[in-house]
């Protein structure tokens, strides 16, 4: 095996995903909305949830903390948590009721209308985020899909959909983890003024 073969033709596929990014003028359109809605639901006192399974999970955690922590510079608090940071909730629910309601069960108690919750999963057809999603429809939550290439099932029922141009899993992650640091970034801008 030739590392540097592999390593070459991971960060050209790296680079490919996200020139694609970069040149799709519609997807650049739909961060910016996400960015609007998010901007609009902390200053109305809103919350931001965000869901995943497996690295998708991680990435969630990663950039609810990018909210509620900081991102370039010292500020207030940005209410944002990950539905599945409670791993006795998480174990409980997926024991008694399954795996696919972990979601659906803690955002129908804990979203209000106007909150958001963002969704993150490369296959776009995760059934305990298309669940969550179903609710936050009834609920009047705002939902943001992060997804591979052609959307999945959450396609059909995010509000904005964010889907990255490749089947590729790991592409697919390393491309959203860097939007959602873009989302941040600007979100935190709008509320608090320029990196200080």
């Amino acid at each position: 095996m030739d590392c540097t073969t592999i390593i070459d033709a991971r960060l050209r596929a790296h680079l490919d995903t996200m020139t694609r990014v970069e040149t799709d003028e519609g997807l650049k359109a739909t961060i910016g909305k996400a960015v609007e809605a998010i901007v609009t639901c902390f200053r109305n006192g809103g919350r931001v949830y965000f869901c995943g399974n497996g690295g998708s999970a991680a990435d969630a955690q990663h950039l609810a903390a990018e909210f509620s922590g900081r991102f370039y510079f010292d500020r207030p608090v940005l209410p944002a948590d990950a539905l599945h940071c409670n791993t006795s909730y998480l174990t409980a629910v997926a024991n008694d009721y399954g795996y696919d309601k972990v979601f659906a069960r803690l955002i129908s108690g804990l979203g209000r209308e106007g909150d958001i919750l963002v969704g993150l999963s490369t296959s776009g057809n995760s059934e305990n985020i298309l669940q969550a999603f179903a609710v936050c429809r009834e609920k009047g939550v705002r939902t943001l899909a992060l997804t591979g290439a052609n959307g999945g099932r959450m396609k059909e029922l995010a509000d904005m959909l964010i889907n990255i141009p490749s089947t590729d899993t790991p592409r697919i992650q390393e491309a959203h983890i860097t939007i959602g640091h873009i989302i941040c970034e600007l979100v935190e801008q709008a509320i608090f003024g320029e990196k200080q």
